[in-house]
Formats: structure tokens, sequence, C-alpha cells
């Protein structure tokens, strides 16, 4: 940042006083804590588990029916959807199926229940989703199967900092592999070799570039941002910038929606300097791949990533999955033929591929919405 820009900072923090703070009562983390308490249906207190599950930039685009006993239903919000980013909805889709994962151990932690999963009953839709369901779950008295990770959840984040230089060994990173050795359908990889995690750095940062120079895509990823305490607190979803410094820079000017999307700026050039620290301090990449790219196919990757980064939460590592290079626009195709070439030469669609390393700072877990504004009415 250049210094006037510091200054503006400091000099700004009679307005970050007085506009920073989050309306009063009003805390966008609070399903967070003490998840389903007070919760008399067992369905409703292991949803309040499952709005925690990681999804693309936090759109948490989730429709629960409840109408029918012993089962849940889940449907997409068509208005929270990313069509520039995400045009057939597959990454949406993947983040389906790490609710859907994390409701099944819910289930069984929390109520006792065993589950049985119908995956889209009513067919799956292409190329986009519809308003069909993407799942129902059927709950049962008996059989419930023990979740050995589940109690990783609360502490479970999707770190996008920069990342301490403390190399992972290869023993370290096979401890994520195990997480989903139950789960078909998926391959799941994992790196800590030099070589390609300095070819790895490099092409997923050019897939960052090229997004932040692709103007549709850039503009929908910061239209789904939220800048300060205040309008974190009032939009608690998408991508969250509310530590103390973003606020005050928010709160003086510098750091905008607006001054984000536009090249040459500050704030502009700062984010781009900030991905590109994360990606070189990677430790290594973790990628799952499917056969095809059915959308049962997406669901299942979705549980395999929510179960690996419950693993990372477990043996102290961090996790940040990185996607622009897997988009399916036309701007990407070189970075999307680049990593396909060289992380699934046999063939197969990588679903996700994620950074792994030591985290350098504890962070918050992302807001979310909360149980009541994710259930259809009746």
């Amino acid at each position: 940042m250049q210094r006037r820009d510091f200054i503006r900072v400091l000099g700004g923090g009679a307005i970050f006083a007085a506009t920073g703070c989050a309306p009063a009562g009003v805390d966008p983390r609070a399903a967070w804590v003490d998840p389903g308490a007070g919760e008399t249906d067992v369905r409703r207190k292991a949803l309040s588990w499952a709005i925690l599950a990681p999804n693309p930039h936090n759109m948490q685009p989730w429709i629960v029916d409840l109408s029918v006993p012993d089962q849940i239903t889940l449907y997409i919000d068509r208005t929270r959807l990313l069509p520039v980013t995400d045009p057939f909805n597959r990454q949406i889709t993947i983040g389906c199926g790490g609710f859907l994962e994390l409701l099944i151990m819910a289930l069984s932690e929390r109520g006792g229940l065993a589950s049985t999963v119908e995956l889209f009953p009513e067919g799956e839709a292409h190329p986009v989703l519809d308003d069909r369901p993407l799942f129902r779950v059927s709950t049962h008295p008996q059989g419930a199967t023990p979740a050995p990770l589940f109690g990783n959840v609360l502490q479970r984040r999707t770190n996008r900092g920069p990342f301490t230089n403390r190399e992972v060994d290869q023993a370290a990173a096979s401890n994520l592999l195990g997480a989903f050795k139950s789960l078909e359908g998926v391959a799941c990889n994992v790196t800590t070799a030099p070589d390609r995690i300095a070819r790895l750095r490099e092409l997923v940062y050019r897939g960052a570039h090229i997004e932040a120079h692709t103007p549709p895509a850039h503009h929908e990823s910061v239209e789904r941002t939220f800048i300060g305490a205040r309008d974190v607190a009032l939009h608690p979803w998408g991508v969250s910038l509310d530590q103390p410094v973003m606020t005050a820079m928010n709160a003086a000017g510098i750091l905008t929606k607006s001054k984000m999307a536009t090249p040459g700026t500050t704030a502009f050039k700062e984010s781009l300097k900030f991905l590109k620290t994360a990606a070189d301090t990677s430790q290594g990449f973790l990628w799952i791949t499917t056969a095809a790219d059915t959308r049962a196919e997406q669901i299942t990757a979705g549980r395999a990533y929510l179960l690996a980064n419950l693993a990372a939460t477990k043996f102290g590592l961090a996790m940040h999955p990185w996607s622009q290079g897997l988009q399916e626009y036309a701007t990407q195709k070189p970075v999307y033929d680049a990593l396909h070439k060289d992380l699934a030469p046999g063939g197969g669609r990588i679903q996700m591929l994620a950074r792994i390393g030591y985290p350098k700072a504890e962070i918050p877990p992302a807001p979310r919405r909360g149980l009541a504004a994710q259930l259809r009415k009746v």
C-alpha cells in the first residue's frame, strides 16, 4: 500500500469508531456457538451443524424441507448461485455434498440416528440446477455409525491467508487420504514434492490473475464480498473482510467494492498481492478427481472434501480450496487444461484442488445466516 493510504487509515480512526462496528446484538457467527442448542426436533438439531459446511463463496444456497416426518429434503436457492464462475452449478453441487456429509455425521453424533440417502430423487438436472431436490435423507432409530471426525467441526476453517514456511511431510499429508476411504467414486491425491508444488503454485495464481482480469468473473466475486464489521453483520454470507484493519480501510474509503473491481487501484493491486502470497506459501496440494462429471459424482466429491478438511483440522493443517483454474468459463481454459494434464493425466474431472500448510494465524469461522433462513416455509 502507498504511504498516503496508511495515513488515511490511521486518520480514519474516528470514522471507524463511528461506523465500523456491527449493529448491537448482531453476531454473524452465532451459528458456530453450541449448534442445535434448544432444538427438540433432531433433524433441526442436525441441520444446525450441516449449515456449517464449506461452500463456494459462502453462498449457503440451501433450502431444506422438513414437511415429511423422518425425512430431510434439500433444494437449491437459485438466487444464491454463481452464474459466471460456476456456469453449470458444479461447485454449488459440490458444496451440497459437504452439507450432506455433515448432516449425516450430525444425525448420528447428535441424534443417534442412521441415514438412508436418495440422491436426485426426481432426476439429475442438466446443464444447470432447477427446482428438483438434490437429495432426500430418511432417518432410522437404529444402525447409527460413529463419525470420528465430528469433534473437529467447530474448529474447521477455510484459511485464505498465508501459511508458514514449515514443510508438510508426506506422512502428515497422507493422513488426509484416509478420511474418506469408505466413499466410492472419487480419487484423492496429495503432493508435498517441491517441484510439483512450485508448478502448482504458479498455476493456481495464474488462475486467480485471469479471474481478476476477466471483468464479469471478477465482478461476480466482488459483489459477493462484504467489507467491514457492519456490512458483514448485515450480510452473513459471501466472502467476509471484517478484520479491524479492513474495517478501518473501508471506513477510510480505501478498501471498497468499487475499488476492488477497478484495475490500478490500491485495493485491486493489494488483492492480487494477497493471492500471490497465499499461493507462494502453499506447502502442499490436495486434489479430488472423479471419472466423469455427473451430479452424483459432484456430490460425492463434496462429501470427500468435507472429510479431508476435517482431517486437516484434526492434524493441525490449514486448507484452502483454490477453484479458479477448474472453472468452466473461456478465459480459464489454458489453466484448466494444464491442471488436468498435470494432475489427471489418465483422464477424469478434477472436482477440487486445495492448498495445504500450517496456519500463520488463527482465523474466525465464516459467517452463517442461521438455520431459520434456510428452512422451507410451509
